[in-house]
């Protein structure tokens, strides 16, 4: 959701400071390690319960985030190579802070030690499906919940702890349903026939006759041939 309806603006307010930062020699790749470092810490406080020093972790981890693209943009070095460093990291920090809940909810709410896994675990769905989808050329974007919205829920769920399996539970539901959503949108995209190379139509063609049928064709053209030089 907001991929498809804000980050053109969000990435529109961030270059100037893209910009700012470039030129004191930070890059991209400096950034997206250090929001890992950041998770980092926020997984080990997270997992002691200290749930409001986890929320100022978890901000420190989502600036860098948010500014590596615009620092890369304006230094001329995105490419695929940041686009992938920047997704696995997204990949280890999700991993790091449901881990962290789960750790410490293993000590002191056993019986919800499933849920922050779950939450992991679905989004992993969300995330694969379209990675999936656009190296086979279709479209999976969308759906109702994204990684920016999970990271703010679960910022709210830091600030009012109280509101943390509320809000798993509200993240888990969001899940599942936006990789249904992508599942049956990338379904209908697939059930299209696309059309196929010259080449991949030829070889189709062939694969539908027999052996039989491809001589005959070929004594056919050849008498064609024959017929046309007398």
């Amino acid at each position: 959701m907001f991929d498809g309806n804000f980050r053109p603006q969000v990435e529109a307010k961030l270059k100037p400071v893209g910009q700012q930062i470039k030129r004191t020699g930070i890059t991209a790749d400096h950034l997206t390690i250090a929001g890992l470092v950041m998770a980092v810490g926020a997984a080990v406080v997270i997992s002691f319960g200290w749930w409001h020093l986890g929320l100022l972790f978890v901000v420190l981890t989502g600036v860098p985030d948010l500014l590596d693209g615009a620092v890369a943009k304006a230094s001329g070095t995105a490419g695929p190579r940041g686009a992938f460093f920047d997704s696995v990291s997204d990949r280890v920090t999700d991993a790091l802070l449901f881990g962290a809940i789960a750790i410490n909810y293993s000590q002191n709410q056993p019986n919800w030690v499933w849920l922050p896994v779950a939450v992991l675990a679905s989004a992993s769905w969300v995330s694969y499906i379209r990675a999936k989808a656009e190296s086979l050329g279709f479209d999976a974007s969308g759906g109702m919940v994204e990684r920016a919205e999970r990271f703010i829920i679960l910022l709210v769920a830091l600030l009012f702890p109280m509101l943390m399996i509320p809000a798993l539970i509200l993240m888990l539901v969001l899940n599942v349903g936006t990789a249904g959503q992508r599942f049956v949108k990338v379904w209908k995209q697939a059930s299209v026939e696309r059309p196929r190379p010259p080449r991949q139509r030829r070889r189709a063609r062939r694969s539908e006759t027999t052996m039989a049928e491809r001589w005959q064709i070929r004594r056919d053209a050849r008498d064609r041939r024959l017929a046309s030089r007398r």
